[in-house]
């Protein structure tokens, strides 16, 4: 049973009244002739036992999209039900009228439209409708929670996929498509053209030269079908926020744009997500859509509030390809986690694969560096310093160790981390 506002004003009206008339009979009547008003109400309340429940909702939905879940309500008893509905969706889910009044003649059914506006990746659920029956006089209701589950998936952003279109073109000049004919680096031969200043004369062909008796050089074209297998750290380091984000969000958006970008290039991408062990796997072999798989994979990722083991790296690539592959581990710069894990099987990964371990870095720590004038500021700027300088001391061991390292803030680690693609692949290094 739950109370309205109707039956708190009578009771309020029937203090004022007993000023008039005091004394124990006047109140003694007043609470009876309430009792019995709210007794007669919740007698021709419709009952929410009657009352059956449906939710419709769309599989999945953007995170910066907003979408809309209904309720379907079928009254089977023989009453009409005016009720208050409140849709039990979690705070994260954004929901902007998860309480609404609903009137359904018996026998009926009518629906409420509640309208999502996700706050958070992942997946929402709601478990249970709550309804109040109230009877004609509005003064007492029925309650009931009713069990109604339901969820919905909400996919990453991709906001990185404006930078897109401009790598694509890059790509396309690279392969010989656009109507400028570059000469890239790569190791598939393409076709002759005639020599012009400024080309390597390492790529002259001399036969060909003694053929037409005009100098003629190779061209050529990164290679395609390579293997290119994105590995995204899930561990406690991942759920640092850095400009208002986790470390795990801006890690998959830089997964997307790359994902797309090799997989437009013609290369096989496969992708896992790990801690101590395997979250979730996208192989390069389905028949669909990679960007469809990949943001159904990675949106119920969560941080996890333990240490990455880097030792299953080696072995989950090996799983994935024997080949010759470009590697990427997106991950985090920290000292100790890197000398104590990464460091110990990076020779494996890099005997056969070229590695590419990209990072978001923190720009709070140069501000706070450039910091000073009290006490606590100087201290906080020799602390952002030291980090600082660990953070280079890290980067500069990986790459004398033959790995390239991408080290940029949240904005700028998805497009850097396609121009480091690109680059490989221009030079021949993919």
């Amino acid at each position: 049973m739950a109370v309205s506002g109707r039956l708190v004003l009578l009771a309020l009206l029937g203090s004022a009244a007993v000023v008039f008339f005091p004394g124990a009979a006047a109140i003694l009547l007043w609470l009876a002739f309430l009792a019995a008003a709210a007794g007669l109400d919740l007698l021709l309340a419709a009952s929410p036992r009657q009352l059956r429940v449906e939710r419709r909702l769309p599989a999945s939905v953007r995170l910066s999209d907003s979408t809309v879940g209904t309720l379907v309500l079928r009254n089977n008893g023989g009453r009409r039900l005016q009720a208050m509905v409140r849709d039990g969706w979690q705070p994260s889910a954004g929901a902007r009228n998860p309480q609404q009044h609903a009137t359904v003649p018996a026998g009926e059914a009518r629906t409420l439209d509640v309208r999502l506006e996700p706050a958070r990746r992942g997946i929402l659920k709601s478990a249970h409708v709550a309804v109040r029956s109230f009877g004609p006089l509005g003064l007492a209701a029925r309650q009931r929670t009713l069990p109604v589950p339901g969820e919905i998936r909400v996919l990453p952003p991709f906001h990185s996929r404006r930078h897109l279109p401009s790598r694509l073109r890059r790509l396309r000049e690279l392969d010989g498509n656009t109507s400028v004919q570059l000469r890239g680096a790569g190791t598939e031969f393409d076709s002759l053209r005639e020599y012009v200043r400024g080309d390597d004369v390492r790529s002259i062909d001399w036969r060909a030269t003694a053929r037409r008796r005009d100098t003629v050089v190779r061209t050529w074209r990164p290679e395609r079908d390579r293997r290119v297998v994105i590995a995204l750290d899930t561990s406690r380091t991942s759920a640092a926020r850095i400009e208002d984000e986790p470390r795990l969000d801006t890690g998959i958006e830089a997964t997307l744009l790359l994902a797309v970008l090799a997989r437009s290039g013609g290369d096989r991408v496969d992708f896992l997500a790990f801690d101590r062990r395997i979250r979730a796997r996208v192989d390069s072999g389905g028949r669909d859509n990679l960007l469809s798989r990949l943001v159904t994979a990675v949106a119920p990722l969560e941080p996890e509030l333990i240490e990455a083991d880097f030792s299953l790296l080696p072995g989950a690539v090996q799983a994935v390809t024997a080949r010759r592959s470009l590697v990427v581990l997106i991950s985090a710069l920290d000292s100790g986690a890197v000398e104590e894990g990464l460091v110990q099987v990076l020779p494996q990964l890099l005997a056969k694969h070229v590695v590419v371990v990209a990072s978001v870095r923190d720009p709070g720590l140069d501000e706070l560096r450039a910091g000073g004038g009290t006490t606590p500021a100087v201290f906080r700027a020799a602390a952002a310093e030291r980090a600082l300088l660990d953070r280079a001391a890290v980067s500069a061991q990986l790459r004398s160790m033959g790995a390239e390292v991408v080290d940029e803030p949240p904005h700028e680690l998805a497009p850097k981390l396609a121009d480091m693609y690109l680059r490989l692949k221009a030079t021949g290094k993919l």
